[in-house]
């Protein structure tokens, strides 16, 4: 068998990419409500660009999402029936605590994803919860500048006593920050962090992340406290990064950038900010701010296991001239040109997952969990031949195939520990990078498009039913 008995085969969704509801049950305003769909989206998630509230001239998707605030029972079902036995989600934080700095936590928050999590019990679907998916309540923001204040460790540790003994028993696997090292890439959606002119960014960023570490730190003392069967991950957007060619220089360009993002989980999982980190901090006069009892914290809560998103690998190159090609979303990247892309420029790239699967197992031996991977893609509704609506997905069921290929590679042939594979998302949602509905994952068809309009009838896709024989086959049958 390539995979253990008991591997956690699901999907991954983001409250603020599917929920909707943004005003309902109590709910306050959060960053990731207010980053409109357009050209303007990467300006405000980047933080050059404030909004701190609705206007009038954009759309922002994530108000209503596909609705999965009244339809999750229903979703829910759909998760079943391919046979889920672990779904990825997140809870708002602003639905818990709508200001963040409340003392009490919002009875109908808390409710609501109980109910969420009784209803996954109900399929003998293992809840993982992100507690925090790119979300910081507005208010957080304007009153205290995010993460940037100190103030938010505390607020994000109520936030936690609150939903790790609400939902004691319902919830045994929890991941502290998603992708944390987004907040070096897009701050304001990573972590509502907004620049005034003439700051220090680059300090601001690892000031906020330093106060993040420490809050993942004292999440995984409480979770363990309140119940020894927590298990706490960490997760990181991840994807090796290749050199352009074998010149030394490219070889350290590629390794300076995989560090870029190491940082994070080297501190999650081995308690410690890593000797290369330092230097640098030390040498840029950005080392940040520490308070006694802070480095005794990292050090002695580390996490349980090591969780990751891939969609495709990298490529960087030391050449300045080269460098005036890169390309990207949220993480630029050269394009690399032994590999095909996306509909939307990403490379694709099944070898760069085992690669990466290997690259994290010999730095950390800690279990892995691979939560998030998929394709976006702009689908076509069309007729079945069975008279029901579909997508004939042939593309996403060829990536999913390859991707689960490689990660079988590495655990049969190479020895890597891995828990679970969350695929991203198998519902269509609202993208965290463009804000568009059109750049579909989901094994689910959501009738939305990049404007709001459609009924949001859900309808299965040829790669549902791939899916479904893929884990009732615990990954033999591809």
């Amino acid at each position: 068998m390539a995979f253990r008995k008991g591997f956690l085969w699901g999907g991954a969704t983001a409250a603020n990419q599917c929920e909707g509801g943004f005003s309902e049950g109590g709910r306050g305003l959060a960053n990731v409500d207010v980053s409109p769909v357009g050209s303007d989206r990467m300006a405000v998630i980047s933080g050059k660009k404030k909004m701190f509230d609705f206007d009038d001239e954009h759309f922002y998707p994530s108000k209503d999402a596909i609705d999965m605030y009244h339809r999750y029972k229903e979703d829910i079902r759909l998760f079943a029936e391919m046979g889920f036995t672990v779904y990825r989600m997140s809870i708002a934080w602003s639905r818990i605590f709508p200001h963040g700095d409340e003392k009490e936590p919002n009875e109908a928050g808390l409710q609501f994803y109980e109910d969420v999590f009784r209803e996954c019990r109900k399929y003998g679907i293992e809840p993982l919860v992100t507690i925090t998916h790119f979300d910081c309540p507005m208010h957080l923001v304007r009153e205290y500048g995010a993460w940037r204040n100190r103030r938010l460790i505390s607020f994000y540790e109520n936030l936690c006593n609150a939903i790790f003994r609400r939902y004691k028993g319902l919830v045994k696997y929890w991941l502290t920050f998603n992708e944390i090292n987004v907040i070096l890439e897009a701050p304001f959606m990573g972590a509502g962090l907004c620049f005034e002119e003439g700051e220090n960014e680059k300090q601001i960023k690892y000031q906020a992340a330093h106060h993040e570490l420490v809050a993942s730190a004292l999440a995984t003392k409480i979770a363990h406290e309140v119940d020894p069967e927590n298990k706490v991950g960490c997760m990181l957007a991840a994807g090796n990064t290749y050199p352009h060619t074998c010149q030394p220089n490219d070889v350290w360009a590629a390794m300076c950038a995989d560090r870029r993002s190491y940082f994070f989980i080297d501190v999650q999982s081995h308690g410690e900010y890593p000797p290369y980190a330092l230097k640098q901090l030390e040498a840029e006069g950005i080392m940040p701010v520490m308070e006694d009892g802070d480095l005794e914290l990292l050090k002695k809560y580390t996490v349980d296991f090591v969780s990751f998103s891939y969609y495709n690998s990298r490529c960087a190159s030391a050449d300045p001239k080269v460098n005036e090609t890169i390309e990207g979303n949220i993480f630029a990247s050269l394009k690399n040109p032994y590999l095909k892309a996306s509909e939307w420029g990403w490379p694709i790239d099944p070898m760069g997952l085992r690669i990466t699967l290997n690259a994290l197992y010999d730095r950390y031996r800690k279990p892995l969990f691979v939560v998030e991977n998929g394709l976006g893609a702009v689908d076509e509704l069309v007729e079945g031949e069975n008279g029901e609506m579909t997508v004939i997905d042939d593309y996403r069921i060829e990536y999913m195939r390859d991707h689960i290929k490689a990660m079988r590679d590495a655990v049969t042939e190479d020895g890597v520990d891995l828990l679970g594979y969350t695929m991203w998302g198998p519902i269509d949602l609202v993208s965290a990078g463009t804000g568009e509905m059109k750049k579909r994952y989901g094994f689910i068809y959501v009738d939305r498009d990049n404007d709001g309009n459609g009924t949001l009838a859900r309808y299965r896709k040829k790669s549902f039913w791939w899916y479904k024989k893929v884990i009732e086959s615990n990954g033999e049958i591809l």
